[in-house]
């Protein structure tokens, strides 16, 4: 089927009807994607101040309020339990399950974060003539956990995750150019070249996702990556934190220049 230009209402029914699990990435070009954290009532101050620290890993497209389940700011007609592919369950830091929806889970005191996701501006990226490898090659972006610290804001606290995009070294300013438009689904790229610079070790084995090809003459560039909260939730070990799993995203109904700048 064509994802690609599929509307996102369409690919939500799919997902929800067990039709889509793996990920998102090049689906509804044109719209943007959401990163999900679920987090009980109790915590969530907290958390969205932290995001507030960390915007960019972790920029707050919208929040679902407890006994809600329905995103209206950014989609229709959606339930948060049931229209992201493939869910993760982390309790007390450890990934324990990866389920397709959320019912057996689910509780009326979560609050629900939608955040920002660089899926959302690839399509500016291919418009621009440069290449997106996950895409072209059907495969998930590379996600690297990295020695770069978040700033802490009550219990959450660890180390920024960055997904990398190799780009021709002559393309690398206007991929700078292309991606500091969007600011609210991570912006600028966080770092380029030298991974060991910013504690990655091997590119070929990433934390989240899959390895892509780096061909001659191209750079790994990295953006800062709404997967972090998987990242702090293996660090600070709440009771029970709910994410999408890495590059399984919900799918909203807002254009992608909607986040963009002129």
């Amino acid at each position: 089927m064509d994802y690609k230009n599929m509307h996102p209402s369409e690919l939500r029914s799919l997902i929800r009807n067990g039709k889509i699990s793996g990920s998102t990435a090049g689906y509804a070009l044109g719209y943007a994607q959401a990163n999900l954290a679920i987090l009980k009532k109790e915590h969530a101050f907290d958390f969205l101040l932290f995001a507030q620290r960390n915007p960019k890993s972790c920029p707050i497209l919208d929040v679902i309020e407890p006994g809600n389940v329905a995103p209206n700011n950014i989609s229709s007609h959606a339930d948060i339990r049931t229209d992201v592919p493939k869910y993760r369950i982390y309790k007390k830091g450890e990934l324990v399950e990866e389920v397709t929806d959320l019912h057996n889970y689910w509780s009326d005191d979560f609050v629900c974060f939608l955040i920002g996701c660089s899926f959302s501006f690839e399509n500016a990226l291919m418009n621009n003539d440069i290449e997106v490898r996950h895409i072209k090659d059907a495969s998930n972006v590379p996600m690297y956990k990295t020695n770069i610290p978040t700033t802490p804001a009550g219990i959450f606290e660890g180390p920024t995750v960055v997904s990398m995009r190799p780009i021709a070294e002559k393309d690398i300013v206007r991929a700078v150019q292309v991606t500091s438009r969007f600011p609210s689904v991570h912006g600028a790229p966080l770092h380029i070249g030298q991974p060991e610079s910013i504690g990655i070790k091997d590119l070929s084995a990433p934390d989240f996702g899959d390895a892509v090809r780096i061909e001659e003459g191209e750079v790994p560039v990295f953006w800062a990556c709404g997967v972090t909260p998987q990242a702090i939730a293996m660090h600070i070990k709440p009771d029970l934190m709910i994410t999408h799993a890495p590059g399984h995203m919900f799918i909203t109904d807002i254009r992608d220049e909607f986040y963009g700048v002129l």
